[in-house]
């Protein structure tokens, strides 16, 4: 189990690549409190205008805050936009 994430690690550094390709980890852009842009997620599993929480696939994220919209959708992004009081990333 251990030998393929060494390998992956070994060829992200002579590679130079990010680290959220090589781990499957989220990107989360944030500009301001007022936009969010999340990358690498699995779905979501709850909205509403005062919580989003989508899943990844190491954990979860819960975003918080007041009249958020999901202005954008797709397989593996998601652009939110409201007043954004929280990011919280949940193991």
């Amino acid at each position: 189990m251990r030998l393929p994430r060494i390998f992956n690690q070994i060829a992200a550094n002579m590679l130079d690549l990010p680290q959220d390709v090589v781990h499957d980890l989220p990107r989360i852009t944030m500009v301001g409190n007022v936009q969010l842009y999340i990358e690498n997620h699995r779905g979501v599993l709850h909205f509403s205008s005062e919580l989003l929480k989508l899943q990844l696939s190491k954990g979860q994220v819960e975003v918080t805050g007041e009249n958020l919209v999901i202005r954008a959708i797709l397989t593996e992004e998601v652009f939110i936009e409201g007043l954004i009081t929280g990011v919280k990333y949940v193991p």
